[in-house]
């Protein structure tokens, strides 16, 4: 099995080439989804997080869950805030990247992609057999960005100074994708990647995960 890191930074269109990948045949294991669903009613994260972050819980028993609104209004200006954030939810979304991946194998799956915004902020590429990096004009992203509900130009600023520049990321990618154009052509250039991976052979899945698999109690489908 393949697996296929994809980033890019704030909208440059990733949503659209993992969609192309996936009707591909690809799996894809969305981080940003996985955070949502962590954050949501019944999510692992909910309580580790409430308990640092008390006033950015919202509902009630059950129905207990973290306002990703309130909670990201207190990490906005906060960089020690944040970096504790990120130590509670990254385990967990690697954990669920372990899962997706062993899902993977167990279906025989040949692409696995996982679509990371911060893969090499993170150190995410060296989980990966190649990455892809979707790219487009600076004034196509902020016209995108800006275009979003509640979105500012201080904080696209504060999202932009978090993540590796677009010239340095696709210095470092195996893959680069422009969405400037028609979203045809991102589509084409998607099957194309995939079709190029659909031939190669996985070196990172098991491998790289061993010890990680062993203390999740998956090492029996590697």
């Amino acid at each position: 099995m393949v697996v296929l890191g994809l980033t890019g930074s704030i909208g440059m269109g990733k949503t659209t080439v993992a969609g192309a990948l996936k009707a591909c045949g690809a799996a894809v294991y969305d981080a940003d989804a996985a955070v949502h669903r962590l954050l949501a009613a019944g999510g692992a994260a909910v309580t580790p997080v409430l308990a640092r972050f008390p006033d950015a819980g919202t509902g009630e028993g059950a129905a207990r869950a973290v306002d990703r609104g309130t909670l990201g209004a207190k990490v906005f200006a906060d960089a020690d805030a944040l970096a504790e954030l990120e130590a509670i939810l990254h385990p967990l979304v690697r954990a669920g990247e372990r899962r997706f991946l062993a899902a993977g194998q167990r279906r025989g799956c040949r692409l696995a992609v996982l679509d990371m915004p911060l893969l090499f902020e993170t150190g995410g590429e060296a989980r990966c057999d190649a990455t892809l990096v979707v790219s487009a004009p600076a004034a196509v992203q902020r016209a995108r960005v800006l275009g979003r509900a509640r979105m500012t130009e201080e904080r696209l600023a504060a999202i932009l100074a978090r993540q590796m520049p677009d010239a340095e990321k696709r210095r470092r990618a195996d893959f680069v994708i422009r969405t400037g154009l028609d979203r045809r052509v991102s589509r084409l250039a998607a099957r194309r990647v995939a079709a190029r991976l659909a031939a190669a052979r996985g070196t990172r899945w098991p491998s790289c995960w061993a010890g990680a698999l062993m203390q999740d109690g998956e090492g029996r489908h590697a």
